[in-house]
């Protein structure tokens, strides 16, 4: 059942497009290229804030003086800050249009990366980063919106472009922030900071469409769209919400925690960061054409096996020999690390309308987010009291389990429409 080619809405009116109800064509060609390339720019713009930090976070510590324990807090806010603006992103979009608030969200990313380094102690940096994160989560919930309304016969297709983007934000922070770091005059600070330049430029595609505050007022957001839905009554639901918290759990351990893996085990910090690198490169190629098969396939099953799979191999690996098979680790992390495009894809293939894709993707990913805040801290705690990475990485495997099944069911063929 290919759920992408049913245009089921029509796109707002913005400057160079057609008023609703008027016999005109849908939006002109120009128009759909700026909203692509604020897709792009946005999409590499949702990781940076976090992967820019895993190869510094061993200096970020002794500069800040933290323990394990507290680094272990630091990597489960981003969790924690999806989880709860993600809530806020529908109500925000009602009023003042999804492109409106997803260009708010890249100036609060802007404004919190150029801060954080600088505001001065972990509650300094805490809550500089929470202002970035804040923009990251309601655009995470609103991206897959925007491709729905002005996209709608090509979900798969955009869905995989952005996640591609997305893919390699995460990647590019990953390989360059210690590069940049050495060539900015080794201070960590300013390592960090530079990324604020990236999230500047993703503001401006977004400003034609500040005014378009009326996309979302009526049929595609409003309380009138579907009285009748109420999306915790939904199994399907629930199976996406518990999957993607399980795909996010998995990733923000591996983008915090997996280049002090490799650093324990005698890699130099440059080393480890093209490591991570790698495992976010991955989803790159990957992040394009697993959403374009998965909207294909009448379920989405074999999709959640596979990358499973390869998860578990990647972890094992990473127990018995970490530095000797590093590359192969993080090629095979990489590839179990794209169930989050496929997250995305589902999301949108799980639901008829505009109305019911924001539901859906704002109750999955915010309390997916939600569930997935242990995650890191545990994996913190199991490290600085077990003085090794035995536990965490059995705790990592053993995650994969409740994750497939939860995969398993959120790609069955059917609509939270159904459902509800």
């Amino acid at each position: 059942m290919r759920h992408d080619e049913s245009p089921t809405l029509s796109p707002p009116a913005v400057p160079g497009t057609p008023v609703p109800g008027r016999s005109a064509p849908g939006p002109s060609p120009w128009v759909l290229r700026i909203v692509t390339l604020g897709l792009v720019l946005a999409a590499l713009n949702l990781r940076p804030a976090i992967t820019s930090l895993g190869p510094l976070l061993e200096e970020v510590r002794d500069g800040l003086r933290m323990s394990g324990s507290i680094a272990g807090v630091l990597t489960s806010v981003p969790p924690l800050c999806f989880a709860l603006f993600g809530f806020m992103a529908p109500r925000l979009a009602r009023r003042f249009g999804p492109t409106a608030v997803v260009c708010a969200g890249m100036a609060a990313i802007t404004a919190g990366l150029l801060l954080r380094p600088f505001v001065g102690g972990t509650a300094g940096f805490l809550a500089a980063s929470a202002l970035a994160l804040m923009g990251i989560a309601v655009s995470n919930v609103l991206m897959p919106v925007i491709v729905k309304r002005w996209f709608p016969d090509r979900v798969g297709t955009v869905t995989g472009l952005y996640s591609m983007a997305l893919a390699l934000g995460t990647a590019l922070a990953a390989a360059l922030t210690v590069p940049l770091t050495d060539a900015l005059g080794g201070s960590w600070r300013t390592g960090l900071a530079v990324w604020a330049a990236l999230a500047a430029v993703a503001v401006l595609p977004w400003i034609p469409f500040l005014k378009d505050r009326g996309d979302t007022s009526g049929q595609q957001m409003g309380a009138k769209a579907a009285p009748a839905l109420r999306i915790t009554r939904s199994r399907t639901s629930w199976a996406l919400a518990c999957f993607f918290g399980l795909q996010a759990t998995a990733a923000y351990i591996t983008m915090g925690w997996m280049p002090q893996i490799f650093r324990d085990a005698g890699l130099p910090a440059g080393t480890a960061g093209v490591l991570l690198a790698v495992t976010m490169a991955m989803g790159v190629p990957l992040a394009f054409v697993i959403p374009r098969v998965a909207s294909r396939l009448r379920t989405q099953g074999p999709i959640v096996l596979v990358l499973s799979g390869c998860g578990l191999l990647g972890y094992t690996g990473l127990y018995l020999a970490p530095a000797g098979g590093a590359w192969l680790w993080a090629l095979l992390l990489g590839v179990a690390n794209c169930a989050f495009p496929l997250a995305l894809t589902m999301i949108g293939m799980r639901s008829r309308t505009g109305a019911g894709v924001v539901r859906l993707s704002a109750f999955a990913q915010s309390t997916g987010y939600l569930l997935s805040i242990p995650g890191p801290l545990l994996v913190g705690v199991l490290y600085q009291h077990s003085g090794g990475w035995g536990l965490p990485l059995a705790l990592m495997a053993c995650l994969l389990v409740p994750q497939t099944v939860a995969g398993m069911l959120a790609g069955r063929d059917r609509t939270i429409e159904d459902e509800c």
